[in-house]
């Protein structure tokens, strides 16, 4: 599929297969312990109608620096034609982490997505699941035995 796009960094898979293509900084930002900044990527896009794309973290960026995106997935729709800016947030409790320009700071998913008609009705269809929510399979704490 071919998107049209005005970017000074042109998305980027990094392995064949991948779902994601990495968005990097265009600014420097300094994240201190708990503070949140919305950094520009100097990308737009032009998705055709049906389809979404979807801002979500760098699982590297996550697991060795807390670094986050604070509503992930930010949500790219159709019509939007701005640039991508990412919400990141630094969750990290002691270090501040910095951004450089050109630095992997998140990636961008393309997916359709379906439109659909809500019809109001007065009682829904039975399932398994039923009502249960949050927590409703349980989880397992230590070691099993």
């Amino acid at each position: 599929m071919d998107i049209p796009i005005i970017a000074s960094h042109v998305p980027a898979y990094a392995h064949p297969g991948d779902a994601g293509a990495d968005l990097v900084s265009t600014e420097a930002v300094r994240l201190e312990p708990g503070q949140r900044a919305l950094v520009g990527t100097g990308v737009r896009i032009a998705l055709p109608d049906g389809y979404v794309a979807f801002v979500v973290p760098r699982s590297g960026l996550a697991a060795k620096h807390g670094i986050t995106i604070v509503n992930a997935p930010g949500t790219v729709d159709a019509g939007y034609r701005g640039e991508i800016k990412v919400s990141l947030l630094n969750t990290d409790a002691t270090a501040a982490y910095d951004i450089a320009p050109g630095d992997r700071i998140a990636q961008i998913v393309i997916m359709p997505v379906p439109r659909v008609t809500f019809l109001p009705v007065d009682e829904l269809p039975e399932s398994t699941r039923g009502e249960g929510g949050f927590g409703s399979t349980g989880y397992q704490t230590g070691t099993p035995a």
